[in-house]
């Protein structure tokens, strides 16, 4: 976890801070690097002319439009929305107040886009030509091995980046475990993924999980450090000997408990396979629904884990950006009288 405490404003749920960049950021020469989005087009796009428009302040999709547009009417726009003819910096957007954002460009197409395969499991926070966020559902594999066929997010974003150009890829920056729901970032480019993975540390402002595990945990705060190492069986434990592992520190806070249930904000220093997983389960209070680290609970139906927060340092404007997910109901419903 990134110690300094960088000025910035207020923040919304999933959406970027406009604070000033504490880093000048200037765009990679490389085959993949960011270019400025109003560059941006859809290959679906260039079968016929399409009238374009920069996004001078922030407004919704359907009102910038009828604003802009000239020579349609309101129902006419509408109808163009519904046909997927309209795209905002080259993704085609059909929902009326999509919200815009300086710099924008909105594309009107005088040809029907080819409908959007619907992602499963996860849904887009943010994207532009650089990178892509996330919010994953419990259930969905992150990346999975060459050998396995199944859906996973990395496969579909790959999917989503190639209706642009089919040479597109996406790069993973970090996981999250299957089971775990909740804010995660792919890069979208190589030289975009080293920079970041190489200065994870700098970068990264917070990383804030929450978790419902097992019992009353007393503390109102602590502090968990082990070293952590993978058995033969690719469980990861703590090493009883100092400085035999990789050195794991976790921090977190108790929000609510009872006499069977403790809801913490958990907030990472380093992040290691299971890290939370394993913490929770040396201090005696296994993760809820986590029965290869010692729950004994099912009672919601899942892992009790959600990536809440993750703020990190955009690689290529400097500014910083933050995006957070609600907790999962089921982890309030323990508490609920």
């Amino acid at each position: 976890m990134n110690n300094r405490k960088p000025q910035r404003k207020n923040h919304t749920k999933s959406t970027p801070n406009t604070s000033p960049s504490r880093r000048n950021h200037k765009p990679a020469g490389k085959s993949g690097s960011y270019r400025p989005e109003a560059q941006q087009r859809s290959h679906t796009l260039d079968k016929a002319p399409s009238k374009t428009y920069i996004v001078q302040e922030p407004a919704e999709l359907l009102s910038f439009l009828v604003e802009h547009v000239t020579g349609m009417g309101r129902n006419s726009i509408k109808s163009a929305l519904a046909r997927g003819q309209v795209s905002v910096n080259g993704i085609p957007r059909t929902v009326h107040n999509f919200p815009l954002e300086q710099g924008q460009t909105v594309a009107l197409s005088k040809e029907k886009v080819a409908p959007v395969v619907p992602l499963t499991g996860l849904r887009i926070l943010h994207e532009d030509e650089a990178i892509i966020v996330i919010h994953k559902d419990a259930g969905l594999l992150s990346v999975a091995s060459a050998q396995e066929q199944e859906v996973t997010a990395y496969r579909q974003l790959t999917a989503h980046v190639r209706r642009e150009h089919p040479y597109n890829r996406i790069f993973v920056l970090h996981r999250l475990d299957r089971d775990t729901s909740g804010v995660m970032m792919f890069a979208k480019s190589e030289a975009i993924q080293q920079e970041m993975q190489q200065a994870w540390k700098e970068v990264v402002y917070e990383r804030t999980y929450i978790a419902l595990v097992e019992g009353q945990v007393k503390k109102d705060a602590g502090t968990i450090t082990s070293w952590l190492k993978e058995s033969k069986t690719l469980k990861m434990y703590s090493s009883p000997y100092p400085n035999d592992g990789q050195h794991a520190v976790t921090h977190y806070k108790r929000l609510q408990a009872n006499r069977h249930f403790s809801l913490l904000e958990v907030r990472l220093e380093t992040g290691r396979k299971n890290q939370i997983r394993v913490h929770m389960e040396d201090i005696g209070h296994p993760i809820v629904g986590d029965k290869k680290y010692g729950s004994k609970s099912k009672s919601i139906g899942r892992l009790g884990l959600h990536a809440q927060v993750l703020s990190f340092i955009h690689p290529v404007t400097g500014v910083l950006l933050r995006f957070e997910s609600d907790i999962p109901k089921s982890f309030l419903n323990p508490f609920r009288e």
